[in-house]
């Protein structure tokens, strides 16, 4: 899009009727086709949508506004939103049909006659492999992309949010950023500035009716759950990194609360806390929502259907991703046998007929029979998605124990400590999930164990013969976009052999052709394959990795679970995905308070612990380290959940 560099992380259109309003909205349940037109630095939005009685051809209504003046503003001069009492009523309206949808790019077909229709209120979570054109779905609903055929259909005055990138560092503060997403309420306060006196009291009504006063405590109850803290609601926005901004565009959005809601893997960018916090908010969203997430705990929670993007096909599946996964083999056991049954039934009649073609006793029959042949439909094979493994080699020679071990030991930087008092052993085996909020210490403690960050104070002992792997996102975002896998393999492995190189990226997941493209053309789950089996490549006696599954998918995460559960090293986890902790780590670690302690129970607990606290509106990091020993319970209870994962 034009001027993407001012553009907003929160989007919001909004398709609206003209002069037939809520009325005629209610008793017309047809859907309106929108066509969305780029030209130099602006957008057009079209809406088609009915005035006057029965049979009046429809109005055209055309706005065009810049590309940068799109921040938390929807197309303006349109019918303010209905109040909750007087809401449009769809009846068997669906919020979004998708019919017969086609779209070519980038030398592929990405959708091939693909339909389907979402029920207005529904929350459907959007799965597929790294790559199939998810993303690209989002795009098309909002217009950014035009079909090659077919068309996508939404309820008219839908409003329409997706959060596609950080908001823009602004001099405005964070409470006020997000109210501004609330449209109506800002067009009403600021006409309440110049509005004449018999003008004013229509005005307040309004206001009354839409709960404004209520919106900041609303704002700063999303805010908080996203991990800001009460006196960061008054700092301006340019305070704030990339990622934290991206947390306010989705604060942004959830605040607005469209009839619509688009997100794109909305966990990448909160950590743990945030991420339960989401979980438990989308459950309850009010309007429709439609999240690409490789999140099994959301899409198991949160969503009340997966929605399944395969070979250019979209299938709906009822229910949570366990439920998907259920139904998914069962639909390919059913069938396989049927293409079974069937193909033994070709044979037979293939068979009648070669034998009695040529008799004249049994022609009739050999013809019935021919015609029966051609009648069978054939059914397609099931062809299993291969995911190619991680490759993490276990050390030859374990270490005697403890691996680690800190005393007393304080970590930070310019002479400021950010963890202090440190007392932790780390044995040969041990699997460590460390939890807490961002800006806790966890990348820090990381630094510090890989050897990258020295200690202001304590003791660190540790065998000098440690081999420590160190897997982070800033590895991946400090790629040459110019780079290729094989020239990145060749600077690592500069004694082995070409083919040898290019045996283990085929190991990797990287296919031959794969091997040569760029970095800025791999997919965000290929770099992220590429980095964590190049970090694991020197069977490492400790594996540190800070986020690893932000880019990948599920089937491509239950592969990164089953090499960790091979893996006969230590291991340190931090992530925000809580069904990876569950069946990998067997003592949990909590970052608090300038410290890193034991925390005793399990992810259920603490999953418990987290929402009683946004509950009670206290924000995470000052959570108190009064769990201090794990016992050994609940240590086998994990291993438990871990077996029963792995065989999954």
């Amino acid at each position: 899009m034009p001027g993407r560099d001012a553009a907003p992380g929160f989007l919001l259109r909004r398709l609206a009727c003209a002069r037939g309003g809520l009325a005629s909205l209610a008793k017309r349940t047809q859907l309106l086709k929108r066509n969305t037109e780029r030209g130099g630095d602006a957008l057009q939005v079209t809406a088609i949508a009915p005035v006057g009685g029965a049979g009046v051809i429809p109005k055209r209504i055309a706005e065009t506004v810049s590309a940068r003046h799109l921040c938390c503003t929807a197309v303006r001069n349109r019918p303010p939103r209905p109040s909750a009492h007087h809401l449009p009523t769809f009846g068997t309206l669906d919020m979004l049909q998708i019919d017969n949808l086609v779209f070519n790019g980038w030398g592929r077909r990405f959708f091939d006659s693909a339909t389907v229709s979402l029920p207005v209120g529904a929350k459907v979570g959007l799965v597929g492999r790294n790559g199939v054109g998810k993303s690209t779905l989002f795009k098309l609903i909002l217009g950014q992309l035009t079909p090659d055929g077919g068309e996508i259909g939404l309820p008219k005055a839908a409003r329409i949010a997706s959060v596609d990138q950080e908001h823009p560092a602004t001099p405005v503060t964070l409470l006020d950023t997000v109210l501004a997403a609330d449209l109506e309420r800002e067009a009403l306060n600021a006409e309440l500035e110049t509005a004449a006196p018999e003008r004013m009291g229509d005005l307040y009504a309004r206001l009354i009716e839409i709960d404004a006063d209520r919106a900041p405590a609303r704002a700063a109850e999303i805010l908080s759950g996203l991990g800001f803290s009460t006196a960061d609601l008054a700092r301006p926005m340019a305070e704030f990194s990339g990622g934290w901004r991206m947390r306010v565009a989705l604060a942004a959005a959830l605040f607005a609360e469209p009839d619509l809601l688009l997100l794109d893997e909305p966990t990448n960018y909160l950590d743990l806390e945030g991420a339960l916090w989401l979980e438990a908010r989308l459950k309850k969203y009010p309007h429709t929502a439609l999240i690409i997430s490789h999140d099994r705990e959301l899409l198991n929670n949160s969503v009340d259907a997966i929605l399944h993007l395969r070979e250019g096909k979209l299938d709906l599946y009822t229910g949570g991703y366990d439920d998907f996964e259920k139904r998914r083999g069962e639909k390919a056991r059913l069938q396989s046998a049927t293409r079974a049954k069937q193909e033994a039934e070709r044979a037979h009649l293939q068979s009648f007929v070669d034998r009695f073609r040529a008799k004249a006793s049994k022609a009739a029959q050999a013809q019935s029979r021919m015609k029966r042949l051609a009648k069978l439909e054939p059914v397609a094979a099931v062809i299993e998605e291969r995911v190619a493994p991680f490759t993490l080699p276990s050390p030859p020679r374990p270490l005697a124990p403890p691996l680690l071990q800190l005393e007393g030991a304080s970590v930070g930087y310019d002479g400021k400590a950010v963890l202090r008092d440190l007392n932790l052993r780390l044995d040969v085996d041990d699997r460590i999930g460390l939890l807490g909020v961002n800006g806790a210490g966890k990348s820090t403690f990381a630094k510090m164990v890989a050897g990258a960050l020295a200690l202001q104070s304590g003791h660190l002992k540790s065998d000098g013969r440690i081999r420590v792997g160190w897997f982070h996102q800033h590895q991946i975002e400090a790629l040459d976009p110019a780079d290729t896998p094989l020239d990145i393999i060749r600077r690592a492995r500069p004694d082995d052999s070409e083919s040898s190189r290019r045996s283990r990226l085929a190991q990797f997941g990287l296919s031959f052709d794969k091997q040569e493209t760029t970095v800025a053309d791999l997919s965000g789950g290929e770099r992220a394959r590429l980095l964590l089996n190049l970090v694991a490549m020197v069977a490492p006696h400790l594996l540190i990795l800070d986020e690893p599954t932000n880019h990948l998918d599920i089937d491509s995460r239950r592969a990164l679970l089953e090499a960790l559960n091979n893996y006969e090293g230590a291991v340190i986890l931090i992530t925000h995905d809580r069904s990876l902790i569950d069946l990998v780590a067997d003592r949990l670690w909590l970052a608090a308070d300038g410290h890193i302690k034991p925390f005793l129970g399990d992810m259920d607990d603490y999953a418990r612990f987290v929402l009683e606290r946004a509950r009670a509106g206290v924000r995470a990091p000052s959570q108190h380290l009064d769990r201090s020993v794990a016992p050994v319970q609940q240590s086998a209870r994990r291993r438990q959940k871990r077996s029963a994962g792995a065989g999954a």
